[in-house]
């Protein structure tokens, strides 16, 4: 009996042992005795934090090491230049906004962080006055606060040259960049937050192939200039503030082939462009399932918005105020509640697309009407001024050369082809209705 009593004990300890020998080993000494341009590899196991590396060394955790700071402070910084860590996992950080603690903290330039996963952080990855550094292939989950008072996926403060490329952040408050120019931010898949991306006095940043996705906000510009914003995909921006992309005196913007759909607002513009002389540049973007394609705060000038789609949207454009969107150019849009035809079949609408507006922009003009928005008395109100105008309506804007929409094609009864089991008929009527109906000599 004593024998397998100290058999079972054995084995309990053999188990145990290799996480109870990691959590008491000490990692900062470990990397305090480490060389510049050493590789640190820990046995894997637990460990405690916070670590802080001061010197350009490579820690790799292999995808085995976990730095637990107990809620603590912040979990790593480093505070040097050309360091790299990767493959760890990461986890509780302490919780105090005015320390910023975090998963980790940049203090330096030329550094990498990639391939960790950080879980109940604070803020996930914070950089502050550090240039050209990498930050790629985290996955950075925050406390479980309410909204306002989590900690941002990733901060940058007057940060420069650094590239934030396939991360996933999901739940953080906001992706920050703030006074912070030349930054690459692409390929990141950011969910179930506040803002998406929030910029503040931050030029000449590139934002291109993001996933935003149940945000309050997908991306928004604070006074920042010069910004290029193509190819993202932002799903659901939704609530009473609610949009996709959003701008406040932001001038030489460029978006460009991004997809917005179900949102409150798909893009918002206030006071955009501020600079004199410039021009925010609107292409290819697809606009739909919104209730409002377009908000513009005022009767403002300098955006020029040409080949987008807007469809299916309860309001293509919206302007407060009593004001109009016609200062701004409408070049080639594809609208899909055009009422033209394309008779020279140059994928042209053959007269100008309009937006003119009578009773229905009260919701416009006087917020709390937005409650009524599209019920029966607006809009039998909205008819009858339409039927015996008894006011001059608003022309909001005019797109002169609205785009047809040139995605489907019937086939012409001299040019199908019979194929098997379908005769001609059928391609033409792939429903079946002329077999359904009959037809009255």
């Amino acid at each position: 009996m004593v024998r397998l009593s100290t058999i079972l004990l054995a084995l309990i300890i053999g188990f145990i042992m290799p996480s109870f020998a990691a959590e008491v080993l000490p990692l900062q000494q470990m990397i305090d005795d480490a060389n510049k341009g050493d590789v640190v590899t820990p046995p894997p196991g637990i460990y405690k934090g916070p670590i802080i590396i001061d010197k350009a060394l490579v820690l790799d955790g292999l995808g085995k090491v976990t730095i637990d700071a107990g809620g603590e402070g912040t979990i790593i910084t480093l505070d040097t230049d050309g360091a790299t860590i990767k493959n760890l996992i990461l986890r509780n950080s302490g919780d105090q906004h005015n320390d910023l603690d975090s998963g980790v903290q940049i203090r330096g330039n030329y550094n990498v962080v990639k391939d960790n996963v950080m879980e109940n952080v604070l803020f996930g990855v914070e950089l502050q006055q550090s240039n050209n550094n990498i930050v790629r292939r985290n996955k950075i989950g925050s406390h479980p606060f309410s909204l306002g008072v989590r900690g941002d996926g990733i901060r940058l403060w007057y940060s420069m040259e650094n590239k934030i490329t396939d991360n996933v952040i999901d739940g953080a408050r906001d992706m920050v960049i703030w006074y912070s120019t030349n930054n690459e931010i692409m390929r990141n898949k950011i969910s179930n937050g506040r803002y998406g991306l929030h910029f503040m006095y931050s030029k000449y940043n590139l934002v291109e192939e993001n996933d935003i996705f149940n945000n309050n906000v997908g991306i928004f510009l604070m006074y920042s200039d010069d910004v290029v914003i193509k190819k993202n995909r932002i799903v659901q921006a939704l609530g009473p503030t609610g949009m996709g992309i959003g701008m406040k005196e932001s001038s030489n913007v460029e978006v460009s082939d991004n997809k917005i759909l179900y949102a409150a607002i798909g893009i918002y513009l206030d006071v955009s462009p501020y600079q004199p002389d410039t021009t925010n540049r609107f292409y290819r973007n697809t606009l739909a399932f919104t209730g409002i394609g377009v908000k513009f705060l005022n009767d403002w000038q300098g955006n020029l918005l040409a080949d987008n789609r807007f469809e299916n949207n309860i309001h293509q454009v919206s302007v407060a105020a009593g004001a109009t969107a016609k200062r701004n150019e409408w070049d080639g849009n594809y609208w899909d509640d055009y009422e033209g035809f394309d008779r020279n079949k140059d994928n042209t609408g053959d007269f100008p697309y309009d937006i003119q507006v009578f009773a229905d922009r009260i919701w416009m003009d006087v917020p709390h009407a937005a409650y009524f928005k599209g019920s029966p008395i607006l809009t039998a109100l909205d008819f009858m001024e339409r039927l015996a105008p008894f006011t001059e309506p608003i022309l909001m804007l005019r797109d002169a050369k609205p785009k047809m929409d040139t995605t489907f094609k019937a086939p012409k009864a001299s040019e199908a082809k019979a194929v098997e089991g379908m005769g001609t008929d059928d391609r033409i009527d792939p429903f079946g209705l002329n077999k359904r109906l009959q037809k009255k000599e």
